[in-house]
């Protein structure tokens, strides 16, 4: 798709005038938006930065390069929150993306780029990441389709960091049977079959916390799912996961604040004033805070959980308007994405449908069945 393309929905930071052409392949001709975190060779990757505005770089992403030798053809880079490190894509750099399925209100973030892209049918593929929301959120508010892998099953190398010990890489489209493609070529494995009937479903309305004590309120919307589930021969049972043993946000600003290093704050006055805020927190983590954090993710993703899966909302309130604080939404908004990423599994989103475990074969079986009835 050319530079000049129509983009009315401000998803595209860069489009690619030439692309190249298609490989043979499962996803041989089908066109992949590629989020602007993640490196293409020789094409312009800004990480949604001021800093890095001219950046090229020299080597492209084991996950772009999967799915390119499997014929898919990229057409440009998504817009996104700044870094990463935003729930709204709002960007002071490229402007904020606009959510073509409900407009005026947000994409989501951090890959609302891809989401909005997908929804206004200007891509057919997306490759996004996510470390507490990134990919399901904005598949949420768009209406289209995101995995979260679970954490270490697809290649990050080639990614600005967040928070490498919740940073992941995954598929976005408008459909599940595309996603599930994908998926398949960038861990090379197999699709699973189709299959809900005889798991146990855990309903999920009152999620965790990420261990600072705000636990939010509950939250009945997943109870909308439960007949439709037990229709395709689940048996749907309340269920819970546990807090984690100590507040784990001192890990997060510990892995920010080290990705930043070499800019910040010695180059602060180029961030965006979301962004400078947040990484100015970070500097007055505690060690010992860190420490205690590292070891509360360890221990809880040791949990098995007494359910095969679990669903639940994927958006925790009502789509804030695009315009909101992102600061004053940011934790409300992903109350049901976030725990998934500390607890290292795997999270689905089919719209606002989100189903959880601990390994992607089974939220992507699941959601088959949930798709073909």
């Amino acid at each position: 798709m050319p530079s000049s393309a129509p983009d009315p929905h401000n998803a595209v930071i860069t489009w690619l005038d030439d692309p190249a052409e298609a490989k043979p392949g499962p996803l041989s001709g089908k066109t992949l938006l590629v989020k602007d975190l993640i490196d293409t060779a020789g094409v312009r990757t800004t990480y949604g930065s001021k800093l890095y505005a001219g950046h090229v770089p020299a080597r492209t992403a084991p996950s772009v390069q999967r799915l390119v030798d499997a014929g898919a053809v990229v057409v440009g880079k998504a817009n996104l929150h700044e870094f990463a490190w935003g729930v709204t894509s709002q960007n002071p750099w490229y402007g904020n993306v606009r959510n073509p399925l409900h407009p005026g209100r947000t994409t989501g973030g951090s890959s609302g780029g891809n989401a909005a892209a997908l929804a206004a049918r200007l891509c057919e593929l997306g490759l996004g990441t996510d470390t507490g929301c990134s990919i399901r959120l904005p598949s949420a508010c768009c209406g289209t389709v995101g995995l979260k892998p679970r954490w270490g099953g697809i290649s990050t190398a080639g990614v600005f960091p967040l928070a490498p010990t919740l940073d992941t890489v995954g598929p976005m489209a408008r459909t599940l049977d595309d996603v599930v493609l994908m998926w398949s070529m960038l861990t090379d494995r197999p699709a699973p079959a189709p299959r809900i009937a005889g798991l146990t479903v855990g309903v999920l309305t009152h999620p965790p916390s990420v261990g600072d004590g705000s636990r939010p309120d509950e939250n009945l919307a997943a109870e909308q799912y439960v007949e439709r589930l037990e229709a395709l021969g689940a048996s749907c049972v309340s269920a819970e996961i546990p807090e984690p043993e100590a507040n784990t946000w001192p890990v997060f600003f510990h892995e920010a604040r080290e990705s930043h290093r070499a800019t910040f704050p010695v180059r602060a006055g180029e961030y965006g004033d979301n962004v400078r805020r947040k990484l100015e927190l970070a500097q007055a983590v505690d060690a010992d805070e860190v420490a205690a954090g590292y070891k509360a993710i360890e221990a809880w993703r040791s949990y098995e959980p007494e359910v095969d899966l679990f669903v639940s909302p994927t958006v925790g309130i009502d789509l804030p308007p695009e315009d909101c604080d992102e600061l004053e939404v940011r934790i409300p908004l992903t109350a049901f994405t976030r725990p998934i990423n500390l607890l290292g599994w795997a999270g689905l989103a089919i719209g606002d449908l989100q189903l959880i475990a601990p390994a992607d074969e089974t939220v992507l079986a699941a959601g088959l069945a949930w798709e073909r009835g």
